[in-house]
């Protein structure tokens, strides 16, 4: 395995692939601005050749030639609005996947679920504000310098004036940025704080509902909602006053402008078409700032989107790697001196674990409550990285694989069963596209829950909600173990996997188990129930993060004995 650090990022390579079409806009607008002229040449010739000659044939040809430049100008405009769209669209297209796979990522290193959610966001701002007047107006700016100079060769002192007023806007749009840089980060962080509890609200509805902590969640929430809304009108104060403040400098200025023309024309020093021409070039050169100070709010956003989504995928933990294709693991799970800490934290879980299981064993896990039992079942199957030590599958550490490869040889039941809305069969074959039915079936019997599944309204083709709301607690966990067992992973890892179940339930699970060591898999239970370890032969004692004891069932249960047994530790009399 290597990292391709010789590799674009997903943000360079999706920039460069809209490359053409930015410069294709570029060239468009360049066209554009020079068409925007010929309003401000037709007042010329109307006032200084058209009067004065009083030919109607001039100013029919005028016209004409007027009208083809409006077309022409309207439909590129058109088309170039329509072609910064579809880059909005082809740089999303590109850029999510990765983001998505960021998302999934995030959470497993300590990020918060909303934080884990800010790329899609991110992109949907990028998108958003493509799709606006907003990146028409950065177009067109650096083409204000051929109406100034339009103005200079009518007059040096309209010129003057309509560059002083443009110096004097662009200077209310330094200011715009600055403030409107520090609301938005405001805003981003405020609106997290509210979403963190609407989201805890969410995962949580039935404690909610059933402890009446409704209204003291609410009133949280709305205490941050209003947080957020002091945060989302400073930003909408500082884009509203600045974009009304360069409306109104730019119709003082073009009205200055039109006094000055006036003021030279008394003197003869222009003509009358000049004052009007200048009075629209000035106007057409302070245009696009006036749409960029209006548009500001969303250039910020995506600005600060882009930044986020390029510090993101700079990321170590999400840089993309080069994989060596590794042979399916059919021989050992060893686990090296395992220190472990929750994601994003320092404090160790697990620390100096060390143990080797063999194909077709079958390995128990117990110990009290917060021994680190879970810990190590995340760091066994991957889930979470450990700060020092490996896991290793047939001699190959864990990271070495690709993740997608890597899944392919694990099943995994977490103590929270996690489904997903779908129906009970595309869950069971974890969304794999095309996935063979009798695979589906085959999983759900090895997991004895085929039976429980024909029994629900369309069998296999129930759709289930989100978290698997359609099912009791029970049906959910024998749908995950099913999940667990699709296509026969050589490790399976379940942790507290008969919580839910009856007897029956535990049965099936015996059996599974057994199934598993069978075809020469391995087989790890945490467990808290002397039933779960029927099926297994080996047991790993944890005990405040660290391995007490570890060896054969009934070696490791009979000095358990011996010593009394040990707080929240099944007692030796389990069958076997």
């Amino acid at each position: 395995m290597a990292v391709a650090s010789s590799v674009a990022s997903p943000v360079a390579r999706a920039l460069s692939a809209c490359r053409g079409a930015l410069l294709a806009v570029g060239a468009f607008s360049a066209v554009i601005n020079v068409l925007m002229l010929s309003g401000s040449l037709y007042m010329l010739q109307i006032y200084d050749r058209v009067l004065s000659s009083r030919s109607v044939a001039t100013l029919v040809g005028l016209s004409a030639l007027l009208l083809a430049a409006y077309a022409l100008q309207g439909f590129l405009d058109a088309v170039r609005v329509r072609m910064l769209a579809r880059v909005g669209a082809r740089f999303d297209e590109a850029v999510s996947p990765a983001a998505f796979a960021a998302a999934q990522r995030l959470p497993l290193l300590g990020w918060r679920p909303e934080q884990a959610l800010q790329p899609l966001r991110d992109l949907d701002q990028i998108r958003a504000f493509l799709s606006s007047l907003g990146p028409t107006a950065l177009f067109d700016m650096p083409w204000m310098p051929l109406f100034f100079a339009g103005c200079f060769l009518l007059h040096p002192w309209l010129g003057w004036l309509a560059l002083g007023g443009g110096v004097l806007i662009l200077a209310l749009t330094g200011l715009t940025e600055l403030a409107g840089r520090t609301a938005g980060r405001a805003q981003a962080a405020s609106r997290a704080r509210r979403e963190a509890i609407a989201e805890a609200s969410r995962h949580n509805a039935e404690a909610v509902a059933a402890m009446g902590m409704a209204d003291p969640l609410r009133a949280r929430w709305q205490e941050a909602n209003l947080a957020h809304l002091r945060d989302w009108l400073a930003g909408a104060d500082v884009t509203g006053t600045s974009g009304a403040v360069a409306k109104i400098l730019r119709m003082v200025l073009q009205s200055a402008v039109l006094g000055l023309g006036a003021y030279l024309a008394i003197h003869n020093e222009i003509s009358g078409g000049a004052m009007i021409a200048a009075s629209i070039m000035t106007s057409r050169a302070l245009a696009p700032i006036e749409i960029a100070v209006a548009n500001w709010k969303g250039f910020l956003a995506a600005r600060l989107g882009l930044g986020r989504l390029r510090q993101l995928f700079a990321m170590p933990a999400l840089a993309e790697r080069v994989f060596t294709p590794l042979p399916a693991p059919r021989q050992a799970l060893a686990a090296e001196n395992l220190i472990v800490a929750a994601p994003g934290l320092q404090v160790p879980i697990l620390n100096g674990v060390t143990l080797r299981v063999e194909r077709g064993q079958g390995l128990a896990v117990i110990g009290a409550s917060a021994s680190g039992k879970s810990t190590l079942a995340r760091a066994l199957v991957g889930v979470w990285r450990p700060l020092k030590g490996e896991v290793r599958l047939d001699g190959a550490a864990l990271d070495q694989w690709p993740p997608d490869a890597l899944g392919r040889h694990v099943g995994y039941l977490p103590q929270d069963v996690e489904l997903f809305d779908g129906t009970v069969g595309e869950n069971i074959a974890r969304f794999e596209p095309g996935a063979p039915g009798d695979a589906i079936v085959a999983a759900a019997q090895a997991a004895g829950a085929h039976e429980l599944i024909l029994r629900l309204a369309e069998g296999y083709d129930t759709r289930i909600g989100a978290g698997g709301a359609a099912l009791s607690g029970g049906q959910r966990q024998r749908v995950a173990l099913a999940r667990a067992l699709y296509r026969d992973p050589f490790l399976v890892v379940l942790d507290e996997p008969n919580a839910n179940l009856d007897s029956e339930g535990d049965a099936a699970l015996t059996c599974a188990i057994e199934a598993v060591r069978a075809r020469g898999g391995i087989a790890v239970v945490v467990t808290h129930r002397q039933s779960a370890m029927a099926g297994l032969d080996r047991v790993a004692v944890m005990s405040e993060g660290r391995l007490q004891a570890f060896g054969p069932k009934e070696e490791v249960l009979s000095k358990l004995a011996r010593q009394n047994g040990l707080p929240g530790i099944p007692r030796p009399a389990v069958a076997s």
